[in-house]
């Protein structure tokens, strides 16, 4: 089955603590059904120092589970449904349900 939200796709977190905040999708986690986005889910780490590393508290993006974020549509920057449709050359390409609008290019 095709990834509905994969790397590079701007999402929308549409339940949580961060709902409303949007950022880019950094790394999907299929097998997880998780997905981490830039700037949600922060979560601070405690890390030890190193030889080359300075030791401290770290913030860093926590992943976030799919059903929590949707994609957004290029055409209205709202949350939107995904579905797929063939194209006439053959290609198989996302698109956003609500507009219409095409994802992939």
């Amino acid at each position: 089955m095709a990834a509905k939200i994969r790397k590079g796709d701007r999402v929308i977190v549409i339940t949580g603590r961060d709902k409303g905040k949007t950022g880019q999708v950094l790394k999907v986690m299929p097998d997880e059904g998780r997905a981490i986005v830039q700037g949600v889910n922060i979560v601070k780490r405690h890390k030890r120092q190193t030889q080359r590393e300075q030791g401290g508290i770290v913030s860093k993006e926590g992943p976030i589970h799919l059903s929590n974020i949707s994609l957004v549509d290029p055409k209205s920057s709202a949350a939107t449904r995904v579905g797929f449709k063939i194209l006439a050359d053959g290609r198989k390409v996302r698109f956003a349900k609500a507009s219409g609008e095409t994802i992939d290019g």
